[in-house]
């Protein structure tokens, strides 16, 4: 296992941590903000990692304790040298309505990260605009699709069945007027 490291980036630590956790077996999918990080090349910083996972939390403190990660709460981990903390909430995994039931790997050459496709990230930060009127899933989903291949198609068809048409509409605004 490579040691954490201040000086690595967010894409860096959750490829070292989520390499671990499947090769102990567990099976954890990295949701929410960092994903917006590592999709935009970190137009948006975050500065927590949520593994979405059904195993045990005692299964997953073994891993993270091997990387040298402290529990701090029920489901919350930090480490002395990552200025990132780690989350672990349970499962199952959902856009919306929709469960997650296929996401990526994304190889890199710290390890391979299970990780929200793009087309799920810009879903994911839409559900927050789409249901809490969240402005900053819509910029975060904006910034995502304009550096990512997203199937729109989906995202659109998904926007439909959540009942927020509208709301696509105004991503899609938001999406040209970016440039893309």
């Amino acid at each position: 296992m490579a040691p954490i490291e201040k000086r690595q980036s967010i894409t860096e630590i959750a490829a070292v941590i989520s390499d671990a956790l499947t090769k102990a077996g567990l099976n954890a999918v990295l949701s929410g903000g960092s994903v917006v990080s590592i999709y935009s090349d970190n137009e948006y910083e975050s500065y927590d990692l949520d593994f979405v996972t059904d195993e045990t939390i005692k299964d997953v403190t073994k891993v993270m304790n091997k990387l040298g990660f402290v529990k701090k709460s029920t489901r919350h981990f930090e480490h002395d040298n990552s200025r990132y903390m780690v989350e672990f909430p349970p499962a199952p995994i959902a856009i919306g309505n929709e469960p997650v039931r296929d996401w990526a790997e994304l190889r890199t050459k710290h390890g391979t990260i299970q990780i929200l496709t793009p087309t799920q990230c810009v879903m994911d930060r839409l559900a927050a605009f789409y249901h809490w009127n969240d402005r900053q899933g819509l910029d975060q989903a904006v910034m995502v699709a304009k550096r990512q291949e997203v199937d729109l198609e989906k995202v659109k068809k998904w926007s439909k069945e959540e009942g927020h048409f509208p709301k696509f509409e105004e991503f899609v605004t938001a999406l040209k007027g970016s440039g893309s």
